[in-house]
Formats: C-alpha cells, structure tokens, sequence
C-alpha cells in the first residue's frame, strides 16, 4: 500500500481546501474520493459556506473512520508550492500532509487493499471551529458505537483530551478625568485587570486536578482592548480569552465561577463564542468510564495506547453523542500548521496497514 497511499496524499494535497477561506464545493476533492471507493455507497452532504461532508460506506460496519480534509492556510514561510507533494529524506512534505490527509490517503489505499464492511466520514470544517458536517452528521440515526477520528497522534491511540471554550467579556466604566479621586475604581480598564487576576489565581489554585495523564486548567487572556487616552477615564474595555478544561470539569461552573470574579455592575457582556468538549465527553460521573471504553477498544484493535493530549479534536463531539471516541492517525502534532508541514512516510505505511487489518479483522 506503500505506493499508494503517496500517490493519493499527491493528489489530495493538491486540492485547495484551505480554510478559511474554505472555498469547497462538492466537486474537486470529493470527486477525487468517489472514484477511488469503488463498490462504496456514497452519500455528500453540503452544510453551506464551504462545509461538505462525505459518507462512504460498504456493508454494514458498526465502526466509523473520520477524517478532516481542509487545512490552515499557508504562509509566505513556505519554501515551495505548498500544494505540490514533496519526497525528501523519509517525508512526504505538503500542505496539509500531517494534518491530516496523510490519515485520508491511508484510508483510501486501505479500502482498495481490503474487503470487509468499512465506513468513512470525510468533512471539511474541522479547522475553522465551525463543526458543522460532524455535528450534522450526529443529527442524523447513523448506527455507529464506535469511532476512530483521525489527527497527528503518531500512530497511537489517545483517549482523553482536554475541551476548549472561548469567550468575549466587556467590562463598563465611567468616563472622566483621571486625576479623579475614583479613578481606581470607576476604570473600565482597571476592572478588566482585577478580573483578569483573579481569574489567574483561580486557574493556579487548579493546578492540582488532575485525570488521564493531565493536570490543572489551561487558561490564556488572547486580547485586552479599551480606553480612550492615557488620562481619561476609561467608560469601557473587553478581553478576549479561552480556558481549556480537563475532563472531569465541567465548562458551564467554570464561566459561573469566571463571572462572578466581576463586581456587580462591571460587566456589560459576558459571552461564549466556541465551546469544544473535552474527551471523554459528559463531566466528571461518565467520563471515565467512557476513556476505559475507550481504552479497551484500543486494546481489542491491537492498537498502542498514547498519553493524553492538550490539543482539541472533534472526536469529543462523538464521544459527547455517545459513541466510543478514539483519537488514531500518523503524524506528530509539531509538524502541523507549520511551514513546509512533512509527515513521516513510515507513519503512512504504518497507518494505512493498520487500517486494513482493522476492515478484514486480521491479527497484527
């Protein structure tokens, strides 16, 4: 499958499919992948804006493989045409090759190289945090338990990462001069900063929690905006921030407990603009026994268990839909959204094969 698998990663690195802009259409790549699942049904699915979805299935299989198809945009760090697939030293260089459609090459090489019943998810939105096509898709009465979401993980199983929720808060203050004997308190600005304190201390005072190899809460201030001039008063301000919580946290008590480190009346706005669950999904009662699930779905498919991850995968949408969520593909998460992205050929070959052995239920 060796040859294979490069000669798709070839031509599935040439589709532009970056997002944004996501400019995606239900041609191009997809038709790249109809003619290549010979003997598959094939359902697309547009969810408008550039997010299109793909399921292709052959018998009845109870197991799912996903994978995203779009990419990051690329950047003027770029050496080569970051379209055209590049071999050079063990590693096959290109856009998007680790993140991730090495993993959708290797799909398709393993689906000519077997028989059994198989079924692949192929979407495109995984990069704008939109999640539409997977979303959809859990809308529907799909008949899946079980699913294998493809990212860098260096071949190996990971069943827990951490969630992710982004938010906007505005803070009000009352406008005047700063020599005013109130100006501490009545700064829109000056309240944005206590909060973003004690928004640091409670994060530190996380530190100690822990679950599947994580430890404490990830916490980053991304903006800070307001004021007017260096001795006016500033009437408002707003910070933008993301924390990451462990599974076993629950996001809506951590934006309670956030807001409510703002005195009553500073706060004009307080507002969650993504929210990404943790893996495994469902709080602190079921999340562990989902990741044990997990784990024994890895060792049923002979697959090597990993340590956790801080990075966000859409394979927590699965899991919060019920399904047994495992994060499994070829690649080393440094290599993706970087500048001449490479994956490593041997990762391919090792993903594609173990593919295969999955779908006809060999041994290893």
């Amino acid at each position: 499958m060796h040859d294979t698998a490069l000669r798709h990663l070839e031509a599935l690195v040439a589709f532009d499919t970056r997002n944004p802009p996501r400019a995606i259409g239900t041609g191009g790549i997809f038709d790249y992948l109809r003619l290549h699942l010979e003997g598959f049904d094939v359902q697309v699915s547009d969810h408008g804006a550039g997010a299109v979805s793909m399921l292709a299935t052959r018998g009845a299989p109870a197991r799912l493989f996903n994978v995203h198809l779009d990419t990051v945009p690329s950047s003027e760090a770029w050496t080569a045409d970051p379209l055209r697939l590049r071999i050079k030293g063990g590693r096959a260089i290109g856009l998007g090759a680790c993140d991730i459609k090495g993993a959708a090459a290797g799909l398709l090489a393993a689906a000519t190289a077997t028989s059994g019943d198989a079924a692949f998810l192929f979407s495109t939105d995984e990069e704008a945090n939109d999640a539409r096509c997977i979303r959809a898709f859990l809308a529907q009465q799909h008949g899946f338990r079980e699913v294998l979401v493809a990212e860098p993980t260096r071949c190996e199983a990971v069943l827990a990462h951490r969630g992710i929720s982004s938010a906007l808060a505005r803070f009000r203050g009352n406008a005047g001069h700063a020599s005013a004997s109130d100006a501490l308190q009545s700064s829109a600005v000056h309240r944005a900063m206590r909060w973003g304190v004690a928004a640091l201390d409670m994060v530190e005072a996380a530190a100690h929690e822990r679950f599947g190899g994580l430890t404490g809460l990830r916490f980053n201030i991304g903006t800070m905006e307001g004021g007017i001039k260096g001795n006016v008063i500033a009437p408002s301000a707003q910070l933008r921030f993301n924390f990451r919580p462990l599974p076993s946290m629950d996001t809506d008590s951590l934006h309670a407990r956030l807001r409510s480190l703002a005195d009553e009346g500073w706060l004009d706005a307080y507002e969650e603009t993504f929210r990404g669950p943790p893996l495994p999904a469902g709080g602190l009662d079921v999340a562990e026994s989902r990741r044990l699930s997990a784990r024994d779905l890895a060792e049923e498919l002979n697959l090597p268990v990993g340590n956790a991850v801080d990075f966000w995968t859409e394979a927590s949408l699965f899991s919060e839909s019920g399904l047994t969520a495992v994060v499994y593909g070829p690649g080393d998460i440094s290599q993706a959204h970087a500048a001449d992205e490479w994956v490593e050929i041997e990762q391919l070959d090792r993903y594609a094969s173990s593919v295969a052995r999955i779908i006809d239920g060999t041994s290893a």
